[in-house]
C-alpha cells in the first residue's frame, strides 16, 4: 500500500556499486537534499528533502519519467518515515557527501529564505565539457560511453579552444545533465590523467551538421560526414564566389529582361495583393533543401504561404509568397544566391497558387502550407522589419539575444554551421548584435538553420542580413 507523502524518500533496487553521490542527485534537481540513509547490503536508500512538497514534486516526476542510477531503473516511493535519524558514525561518509554537494549547491544558486528548499532546476540539458592533463587522446566515442551511464545523449560537438580540449554534449533530459556533472565533474578518465572540467552551457540545444569522429547527432543517422575540412580556402572561396555571380551576370541577358518585366509588373500588381506572388525556383541542391529552408530563407522577403518541391524534378520548388511585390523582392534579392552550394535561379511562375496535395495522399512532405505560420515577418502593416530589408551579405543582424549570452556563445552556435565566424559585435543593450561571416554563403547558410532557433527561457533568436560591416 502506498504511504502519504513525506520528506523521506525510499529508494529500492539501486546496483551494486552505487555511490552517495549518485543517489543525492536523484533528489537534488527537486530541491535540497538533508540527509540520506544508504542501505548497501539492500540495494536500498532513503532520502530526505528539505521540504514535503519537494519530495512530491520528485515522486511525481519520477512517476511520469523512469528513474535511472548507471543506467538501471531504480524504484521510489515515499517513506514512512518522516525524517531521517542517521547514526553519525555509520553514516560519516554520507555526511560528508551531502555537506560537499550542498556547499556546491548553495554556491552555485541563491539560496531563499531560511527553510525554505532551494529549488534548483537544472539549467540546461546541454554540459561544456573541457579536458584537462590530456596525456591520452580522448575521443567523441570515449565521452559518449562515459556520460550514456547518465541518461540519453543526444547531440555531442567536439572542438579545440586556447589549445584544450572542449566538447559540449546534449542530454535529452536537464536532470540527466546535472546527474552526469555531480558524478563526472573533477574526475579522471584515465587513470590520473584527463581531468573532466563540466558546466552547464548556456545553450540549450545545439545543432550539429555533420555525423563523424567531430560532431555526432545520434537522432539524426542520416547527416552527412562532410569532410570535416572548408574545401577551398574561405577568403579563396569568397573571391570565387564574387566572381561566379558576376560571370553569371554577364552570361544571362535574361536576368535583365527578366528585372526590367519585373519592374514593370511591380508598377501594375503595387497596392493590392493581386495574383503572381509565385516564384519558380531552380537548381536547388535537392539532397539538402526542404520546404522549411526555403520557407526561412525567402521569408526575409516576404510571408511564405506554401512551398511546393516538384515531385519529379526535386531540383525545383515552387514558392507562394503573400503578393506579388514580396515576390518580386525575393526574386531580385535570391536570383543569383548559393543555397546549400548551388547558384539558385528564382523567376515568377506562371502559376497563380500552390496547390496543396490532395486529402490522404501522401508526397513524402515536398508540399507545406505555412499560411498560418507564427514566423511571418511583415504580418503586422507598418513593421520595423520592412524597413530591414537588405540583401544576402555576410554580415547577419541578430536580435532578441537572452541576457545572459556570450559573445563565446553565439560564435560557437555560428561556426557550428558550417562556416567561420570573422567578427562579432554586441549594440549597446546586448539584446541585438552583428556578427560576420567569412561569405554571404556561409551567411545563408547560417540564417537558414538559426532564425527562430531556441536560446531557452522562450527567446527565439531572429536572424536577417544586414547593410553594415563590423
Amino acid at each position: 500500500m502506498d504511504s502519504p507523502p513525506s520528506r523521506v524518500i525510499h529508494i529500492r533496487k539501486l546496483p551494486n556499486e552505487v555511490s552517495e553521490t549518485e543517489v543525492i542527485a536523484l533528489g537534488l534537481p527537486f530541491g535540497k537534499v538533508t540527509n540520506i540513509l544508504m542501505l548497501k547490503g539492500k540495494n536500498q536508500a532513503f532520502l530526505e528533502l528539505g521540504t514535503e512538497e519537494a519530495a512530491v514534486t520528485m515522486v511525481n516526476y519520477y512517476t511520469a519519467v523512469t528513474p535511472q542510477v548507471r543506467n538501471v531503473p531504480v524504484f521510489i516511493q515515499y517513506s514512512n518515515h518522516k525524517e531521517l535519524k542517521t547514526d553519525s558514525a555509520l553514516n560519516q561518509r554520507a555526511q560528508a557527501v551531502l555537506q560537499a554537494v550542498s556547499a556546491v549547491q548553495e554556491g552555485g544558486s541563491p539560496s531563499s529564505a531560511a527553510g525554505e528548499s532551494v529549488l534548483t532546476p537544472a539549467p540546461s540539458p546541454v554540459l561544456r565539457i573541457i579536458i584537462d592533463n590530456m596525456f591520452y587522446p580522448v575521443t567523441l566515442d570515449v565521452l559518449q560511453q562515459i556520460f550514456s551511464k547518465f541518461g540519453t545523449v543526444m547531440k555531442i560537438i567536439t572542438f579545440t579552444k586556447n589549445n584544450q580540449f572542449q566538447a559540449l554534449l546534449q542530454f535529452s533530459d536537464p536532470v540527466n545533465a546535472q546527474q552526469a556533472k555531480l558524478s563526472l565533474d573533477g574526475q579522471n578518465i584515465y587513470n590520473s590523467c584527463c581531468t573532466l572540467r563540466i558546466d552547464f552551457s548556456k545553450l540549450v540545444n545545439l545543432n550539429v551538421k555533420y555525423n563523424n569522429d567531430k560532431s555526432r547527432d545520434y537522432t539524426r543517422p542520416e547527416l552527412p560526414a562532410g569532410d570535416g575540412q572548408p574545401p577551398v580556402d574561405p577568403s579563396v572561396a569568397a573571391t570565387l564566389s564574387k566572381d561566379s555571380t558576376s560571370l553569371l551576370g554577364a552570361i544571362s541577358p535574361l536576368s535583365a529582361a527578366a528585372a526590367a518585366a519585373a519592374a514593370a509588373g511591380r508598377v501594375a500588381l503595387s497596392g493590392h495583393s493581386g495574383p503572381g506572388g509565385v516564384l519558380l525556383v531552380s537548381n536547388l541542391n535537392e539532397e539538402m533543401v526542404t520546404p522549411q529552408s526555403l520557407f526561412t530563407l525567402f521569408g526575409v522577403y516576404g510571408d511564405v504561404q506554401r512551398v511546393k518541391i516538384l515531385y519529379n524534378k526535386k531540383d525545383s520548388a515552387l514558392i507562394q509568397m503573400s503578393d506579388g511585390n514580396q515576390a518580386q523582392l525575393a526574386m531580385s534579392h535570391l536570383n543569383g544566391q548559393k543555397m546549400y552550394g548551388k547558384i539558385i535561379r528564382v523567376t515568377l511562375s506562371k502559376h497563380q497558387t500552390v496547390q496543396l496535395p490532395r486529402e490522404g495522399l501522401d508526397d513524402q512532405g515536398l508540399t507545406k502550407d505555412f499560411t498560418s505560420s507564427p514566423l511571418h515577418r511583415f504580418k503586422k502593416p507598418g513593421s520595423k522589419n520592412f524597413q530591414n530589408i537588405f540583401p544576402p551579405s555576410a554580415t547577419l543582424h541578430l536580435s532578441n539575444i537572452p541576457e545572459n549570452v556570450t559573445e563565446e556563445d553565439l560564435r560557437l552556435l555560428f561556426s557550428n554551421s558550417g562556416g567561420t565566424v570573422k567578427a562579432f559585435k554586441f549594440f549597446q543593450d546586448r539584446k541585438m548584435a552583428l556578427l560576420q561571416m567569412s561569405t554571404a554563403e556561409e551567411a545563408i547558410q547560417a540564417l537558414i538553420d538559426l532564425h527562430n532557433y531556441d536560446m531557452g527561457r522562450g527567446h527565439r533568436l531572429r536572424v536577417s542580413f544586414s547593410k553594415s560591416t563590423i
